[in-house]
């Protein structure tokens, strides 16, 4: 059930959404100092590709650091990656049949808002 429900994830906004990490990835990764962010953006990726069946985990350990990455991250792209995922999410959860790919991207938003707070299982 999680391999179809992974396939039909990547019709409805998962590979546009993956792409969207992908590229932003890279764009860090041009600079020095944005490796940490694009290392944690090829990271999300592949969760985003094939989210069901990862769990995602608030870590317990989070400093300033942590902090200071999410807000830098906030303003230099994952504003625009959360509202691509509210956006999927909403469209999606109109429909009955859409839930639960709905859900998955509203899950994910609260992820591309602070990637530095959370873990993956």
């Amino acid at each position: 059930m999680k391999i179809l429900g992974n396939l039909i994830w990547l019709i409805f906004g998962g590979f546009i959404t993956a792409l969207e990490y992908l590229f932003t990835g890279i764009f860090y990764c041009m600079t020095i100092i944005g490796i940490p962010w694009g290392l944690q953006c090829f990271k999300y990726a592949s969760v985003v590709i094939w989210p069901f069946g990862t769990n995602i985990v608030p870590k317990s350990d989070t400093g300033i650091t942590s902090l200071f990455l999410n807000i830098i991250w906030l303003v230099f792209g994952g504003f625009w990656i959360c509202l691509t995922h509210i956006f999927f999410g909403i469209i999606l959860c109109i429909t009955i049949i859409g839930i639960p790919w709905g859900r998955q991207h509203l899950k994910l938003a609260k992820l591309a808002l602070t990637p530095f707070s959370y873990r993956i299982e």
